[in-house]
């Protein structure tokens, strides 16, 4: 591997890198829709960023474009204790959209937000809090039961909205069916948990939505939950993955 190259850091470089340590990775295509460029002037800017070491590009697929994850470096220059994000292939797409969801959530598609935090973030400050001397709120919704450690069973949505008026709303992008069990399990989490006033499941098949719908039925919590369909569309490069949600003004109300 080459030495990085000394990188003097501007502003904008320092929230492409905020941008990037929120998600596990990140495409040109992304970072463009951030800042308004062109996907070359994004690339541009990330392969800058690569040669000063902050970040690393993955040309995993053939003819898509590649994958860009913030390293040790990078963290360090936001002074962030996030961990360092390993690529897992099998989470592809739904990282892929949920980049894109925040983007959405960024621009207002959920209406005025206060803070937009992501799943790496909520289980970051929640491992921190464990090993607090000073007990703090967790983020994760309790779902009752200890894991392996002795720690409460947490679930995290992939992304957490603090409204303006400081209520939260969790987003979960929902790709394909989810175990009944684990599900009900979830549900029924956010509906004991009296800080969370609405969970939005972002949904792309009419058999998802039905599987929400009667676990949300079934547990008492439809007036809690809220559907958007939603288009994932992964065609060949240079275009990359698009998020468009159909009827979500309002969601956040």
């Amino acid at each position: 591997m080459r030495a990085p190259h000394p990188v003097s850091l501007t502003a904008t470089d320092l929230e492409l890198l905020a941008f990037l340590s929120e998600h596990r990775f990140v495409l040109p295509d992304h970072a463009a829709a951030l800042f308004g460029v062109t996907p070359l002037t994004a690339t541009r800017r990330l392969d800058k960023l690569a040669e000063g070491g902050y970040v690393r590009p993955a040309a995993v697929f053939s003819r898509r474009p590649p994958m860009y994850l913030i390293r040790p470096a990078g963290l360090r220059a936001l002074g962030s204790s996030l961990p360092t994000p390993r690529l897992d292939l099998h989470t592809y797409e739904h990282d892929i959209g949920v980049a894109w969801l925040w983007l959405a959530a960024r621009r207002g598609t959920f209406g005025p937000l206060s803070e937009i935090l992501a799943e790496r973030t909520l289980r970051s400050r929640d491992g921190a809090a464990d090993h607090d001397s000073h007990p703090r709120e967790l983020l994760g919704v309790r779902r009752g039961g200890t894991g392996a450690h002795g720690f409460d069973r947490l679930h995290y949505p992939d992304l957490l909205l603090r409204t303006a008026d400081g209520r939260w709303v969790a987003l979960e992008l929902e790709l394909s069916p989810k175990h009944r069990p684990k599900l009900e399990s979830i549900l029924s989490a956010y509906g004991a948990d009296p800080r969370i006033a609405g969970v939005v499941y972002l949904v792309r098949s009419a058999g998802v939505a039905r599987s929400v719908e009667r676990a949300a039925r079934k547990l008492g919590v439809s007036d809690l939950v809220h559907l958007q369909r939603v288009r994932l569309d992964v065609p060949l490069p240079p275009v990359a993955s698009r998020l468009a949600i159909e009827r979500a003004s309002g969601v956040a109300r």
